[in-house]
């Protein structure tokens, strides 16, 4: 493929990137609590003044991500929002549990009081990735020593002790390795050891351990990526254990793809590529009407997940990220092809050229089925993510050409 088609790709996605960043410049702040609206119509009116944690968090990180790697986006106004969003969640995403553990809320009201706590350990690792970000844009070193200690939670309630969360282990409930947990941690590892040699021999250890759980979720001999097996890595029984995401495969393909080349491992890479990227997208792509299922039954059986053929935003940005870094990595040509292929798809399909931002929720058509911007899952994360990604690497790419 020729460098002006790669300069075309990139050209679609800064500009698509700056339409989604001042949306939500414009739309999600809140100018009276801090914080983000995340519940945005169509339109940009907030249609629900709940804010959730995941988002807020991922909303700070994506700012002072934008702020910190990029020139265009060092801009006051972005800053402040990230400020005023790391204070919100300092103050009032911590919510005291019955048995006396300090959780992360789920879900808080405007004013910051909280509505629900999940017995899951998410809203919490988007607290450290956000704490963690702004600490790197602002010097704040107690607001980093802040991430590090929720991580250290996280580690513990992982790996040695889970009543913490407060969900008790109930006689006909067998444990679980969901793929969800381990991708997770890989990601907070990524995120704490960037330039940081101490944070990097702190958690080079967890890092291996989460690459090991993940790789548990290659079943049948390699030809599926199943999203829950046993803690040691067998298949488990009934829908539970046939369960395949495509898009968070994908999104675990990347997450290796990024471990193997910090670490120079060739092996984890290849099965990355071939076990997380390729084996899920052959399983995952609708060959009728194109797009990305959202879930699928290995056995071929209906999914009792209602929504399972839709075609959501994530998925697609997950694939777009996988399998542009994976032709970073090695200059194949047939995994630039996939991703000329999911960036067809994607690009007229998920984006709103009227108001801008993307629709998050297809029907297996490729119609818009839900058309707000921002709700209780989608708000400023997947979307921005993946063109900073790919914009990143199409960059890195282009320099290569010319050099």
């Amino acid at each position: 493929m020729t460098a002006a088609k790669l300069e075309q790709y990139r050209e679609r996605i800064r500009t698509e990137l700056d339409r989604v960043v001042e949306f939500w410049l414009k739309y999600s702040h809140d100018k009276q609590y801090g914080g983000f609206f995340t519940c945005i119509a169509e339109d940009g009116k907030i249609y629900d003044e709940l804010k959730y944690v995941w988002l807020q968090g991922r909303q700070v990180w994506m700012y002072c991500r934008l702020y910190r790697t990029m020139e265009r986006f060092r801009r006051p106004e972005i800053l402040d929002a990230a400020k005023l969003g790391g204070a919100f969640l300092q103050k009032f995403a911590r919510a005291p549990t019955p048995g006396g553990t300090e959780k992360c809320a789920f879900c808080l009201t405007r004013d910051g009081r909280a509505v629900k706590v999940q017995r899951t350990i998410f809203s919490e690792c988007f607290y450290v990735m956000a704490m963690d970000e702004l600490a790197r844009v602002t010097g704040d070193k107690d607001m980093q020593a802040d991430a590090v200690k929720m991580m250290d939670q996280l580690v513990h309630w992982v790996r040695v002790d889970p009543s913490g969360l407060g969900r008790p282990q109930l006689p006909g409930d067998s444990p679980v390795n969901s793929m969800a947990v381990p991708m997770m941690l890989l990601c907070l590892v990524d995120q704490l050891i960037e330039g940081r040699s101490e944070m990097m021999e702190k958690y080079s250890e967890v890092g291996d351990w989460c690459v090991k759980q993940i790789l548990q979720h290659v079943q049948r001999d390699g030809a599926a990526i199943l999203e829950n097996v046993t803690p040691d890595g067998k298949e488990l029984p009934g829908c539970q254990g046939r369960q395949q995401n495509p898009g968070h495969a994908l999104e675990a393909g990347w997450f290796l793809l990024q471990y193997a080349k910090q670490k120079g491992d060739a092996q984890l890479q290849k099965e990355a590529i071939e076990k997380f990227i390729e084996v899920p997208f052959h399983a995952g792509w609708d060959k009728e009407h194109g797009g990305l299922f959202y879930f699928l039954d290995a056995d071929g059986y209906c999914p009792t997940q209602l929504e399972w053929s839709m075609k959501l935003w994530w998925p697609h940005c997950e694939a777009l990220i996988a399998y542009l870094m994976a032709y970073s990595q090695t200059n194949e040509p047939l995994l630039l092809s996939r991703f000329s292929q999911v960036y067809d798809y994607t690009f007229s399909h998920f984006p709103d050229p009227e108001h801008g931002e993307w629709f998050g929720y297809l029907s297996q058509q490729g119609n818009v089925v839900l058309d707000f911007k921002g709700g209780p899952f989608k708000g400023f994360f997947h979307v921005p993510r993946c063109l900073y990604i790919c914009e990143k690497l199409l960059d890195g790419l282009l320099e290569k050409q010319d050099s």
